[in-house]
C-alpha cells in the first residue's frame, strides 16, 4: 500500500511569475518557493492552472519543473499537474518525460470532449497505466464541462489501488463530495485515499468532514494562514477561514490565476503578468482587491 502521508495537509497550486516580455520570472519564482516551505506548505503542486501551463509549451514546461525540483531539493514532496484531452497524447507524455523527484501527478478531467462516466473511468485507468508515479484524479466541472461522480471516484480506486491515490475536489459540491468521503471511510482498505479540497472558500468546512487537505491557490500569499486553516494547530481553522473569505471571492471573481497574482503583486513578490488569453484583474477588481488586503 502506498504511503499517502506526505501528501496530506497543505499543497500549494504554484503560480508562474512572468516578466514583462512574458518570459518566466526564475528570480521571484525561486522567492515564491522559499516562501512556501518558510510558511509551512506540505508540499508543492507544480504546473497546474494556477501556473498557467496551458499557456506553456513542451520545452518551457520541463524548464520549469526542473528548476522548482533543483531549488525544493527534496525539502517538500512534488506534485506535477500532467492532464489533457486525448488519453493518448497524455500517457505519450508520461511515457516519455523524466519524472523523476515528483511524487505524483495530478490529472484533471478529460476538458472539452464532455465524456461520460465510463469513458472518465477507462481515460483515468490508461493514465495510470502509462505513470511511472501515482495519480491524483483532479475534478473541476466549471473547467471541464464534466463531474466525476463517487462512483466512479470510488471505481478508480478500487480498480487500481496502488497508482490511483487520491482526488482534488473542486466541484464545489459539499454534498457530493461529503458523499465520497462517506463511500471511502465505509471500507478500512479505501483510507489511505485521499480527499483533497480544491476550494479555498470551503476548505475548514471540508476538513471538519474528514477531507486530507486542500490544494490551495491563496496559500501562494498566505501560507502560514493557510496551513492553520487546514492543520487547525492553535484552533483558529475557523477564524481565519471567516477572514479570508472576502478576499477568495475576490481571487476568482475574474478568473485564477488574475486575483492572486494582484495579490503578490501588491506583496512586491512578483510583477503582475499573465499569459494571453489571461490578462490581469480590470482595475476596479484590483482596487477591491488592495482594499481587502488592507482591512486583513
Amino acid at each position: 500500500m502506498i504511503d499517502t502521508k506526505p501528501l496530506r495537509g497543505l499543497g500549494t497550486a504554484l503560480i508562474t511569475p512572468f516578466l514583462e516580455d512574458m518570459s518566466i520570472d526564475y528570480d521571484s519564482l525561486g522567492k515564491l518557493l522559499e516562501k512556501q516551505i518558510s510558511g509551512g506548505a506540505d508540499y508543492l503542486v507544480v504546473l497546474g492552472t494556477t501556473g498557467e501551463a496551458a499557456t506553456m509549451v513542451s520545452s518551457e514546461k520541463r524548464k520549469v519543473r526542473n528548476f522548482i525540483k533543483d531549488k525544493v531539493a527534496g525539502r517538500l514532496p512534488l506534485v506535477l499537474g500532467m492532464g489533457g484531452k486525448c488519453t493518448a497524447s497524455v500517457c505519450e507524455a508520461l511515457r516519455q518525460e523524466d519524472l523523476s523527484g515528483f511524487d505524483a501527478i495530478l490529472s484533471v478531467c478529460p476538458y472539452y470532449n464532455k465524456p461520460r462516466q465510463e469513458g472518465m473511468f477507462q481515460h483515468f485507468c490508461a493514465i495510470a497505466e502509462a505513470s511511472p508515479i501515482p495519480v491524483i484524479v483532479y475534478n473541476v466541472p466549471g473547467r471541464t464541462g464534466v463531474n466525476l461522480l463517487p462512483e466512479t471516484v470510488i471505481r478508480l480506486r478500487d480498480t487500481m489501488p496502488d497508482k490511483i491515490i487520491g482526488i482534488k475536489e473542486a466541484s464545489g459540491n459539499m454534498e457530493q463530495i461529503v458523499q465520497l468521503i462517506s463511500m471511502r471511510n465505509q471500507d478500512i482498505h479505501r483510507r489511505n485515499f485521499l480527499i483533497i479540497s480544491g476550494d479555498d472558500a470551503i476548505a475548514h468546512p471540508l476538513m471538519q468532514e474528514g477531507a486530507d487537505g486542500l490544494i490551495s491557490v491563496a496559500s501562494n500569499a498566505f501560507p502560514e494562514d493557510f496551513r492553520e486553516i487546514v492543520h487547525n494547530t492553535y484552533g483558529k481553522a475557523a477564524t481565519l477561514q471567516e477572514h479570508y473569505q472576502r478576499l477568495i471571492y475576490l481571487l476568482f471573481k475574474e478568473g485564477n490565476p488574475a486575483g492572486i497574482k494582484t495579490v503578490l503583486a501588491q506583496q512586491g513578490l512578483i510583477q503582475n503578468y499573465l499569459r494571453l488569453p489571461l490578462v490581469s484583474n480590470s482595475a476596479p477588481v484590483q482596487a477591491q482587491i488592495i482594499s481587502t488586503l488592507e482591512t486583513l
